[in-house]
């Protein structure tokens, strides 16, 4: 079974969440667990907790097909020191949050070397960054999002991504989530049966299935290999709707958060329907 949902708002409190993507027909979602944009965050009270999770009962979500998004300002690869310290007790706090409100992922964009150090040593410091987090922390997978590789990003390619599992101890903690407008913009032709079959055929034999735990679905302004991210709404951008007729009827993509990043909001429920109804009959 397929889970689509989208990156929903949770302004006004974490609560607001699943209300938020209840209103707009998903079985699953993603939000902020804090202000994307400031370093910390009051802590959660006990109203926050027990709401967003009686509500997550209420309708129906599970924390299989929840995708909590971590603050664009952790970089776990900062080739600073104090930097990297910063950004990695965000992420651990993020990673906390994510426990209490009783949620087993956290996406995280790897990180950037900022040319100060090289590919290498920044992979082998993001692995480093979620070793630390995973030791303090429990029941919580973090999550690598392949990135399009703007500026100076790691994780655009999938060798780059399995460097870093490679390093991190407790291989049962550590997952990947695949952005359709990021794995094209990277240089991965996904759009036609053929690409698409081989970039997932690469994808297995580089990371593995097994370490799967959510996409974003969107579609891109840029075009393959641009290594721009600039998302677009479905069947808007320079992809057609063959890929995403492609992801609904592939079974290796059931049972995973499936998440609109697409940037007009008030399509959303509309997108949904739309991912939907490209399921083809089984019968």
């Amino acid at each position: 079974m397929k889970y689509v949902g989208a990156h929903i708002s949770a302004s006004g409190g974490v609560e607001n969440a699943p209300l938020n993507a209840h209103a707009i027909g998903a079985k699953a979602f993603a939000f902020f667990t804090k202000n994307q944009r400031q370093w910390f965050a009051a802590a959660y009270t006990e109203q926050n907790i027990d709401l967003f999770r009686s509500r997550c009962l209420e309708f129906g979500f599970s924390p299989d097909h929840i995708l909590p998004h971590s603050s664009y300002l952790i970089n776990l690869g900062n080739p600073g020191e104090e930097e990297v310290q910063k950004s990695r007790a965000a992420f651990n706090d993020e990673m906390k949050r994510c426990g209490q409100l009783g949620l087993n992922r956290l996406n995280f964009h790897p990180g950037s070397h900022l040319n100060r150090i090289s590919v290498d040593d920044c992979l082998d410091r993001i692995a480093e960054s979620i070793n630390l987090a995973l030791e303090r922390t429990g029941g919580v997978t973090a999550v690598i999002e392949n990135t399009a590789g703007q500026g100076t990003n790691l994780g655009h390619t999938f060798e780059q991504i399995a460097q870093i599992i490679d390093k991190v101890e407790d291989k049962s903690r550590v997952g990947v989530c695949l952005d359709t407008a990021h794995t094209l913009a990277a240089g991965y032709e996904i759009r036609t049966r053929e690409g698409f079959e081989d970039t997932f055929r690469k994808f297995d034999g580089i990371i593995g299935f097994r370490y799967l735990k959510g996409m974003h679905i969107n579609d891109s302004k840029k075009e393959l290999a641009t290594r721009v991210d600039r998302h677009d709404s479905l069947g808007k951008g320079v992809m057609n709707m063959d890929l995403f007729t492609l992801i609904m009827n592939d079974p290796r993509f059931d049972d995973l958060p499936l998440i609109l990043e697409t940037p007009d909001e008030t399509l959303w429920a509309e997108e949904i329907r739309m991912l939907y109804a490209l399921q083809q009959s089984s019968h």
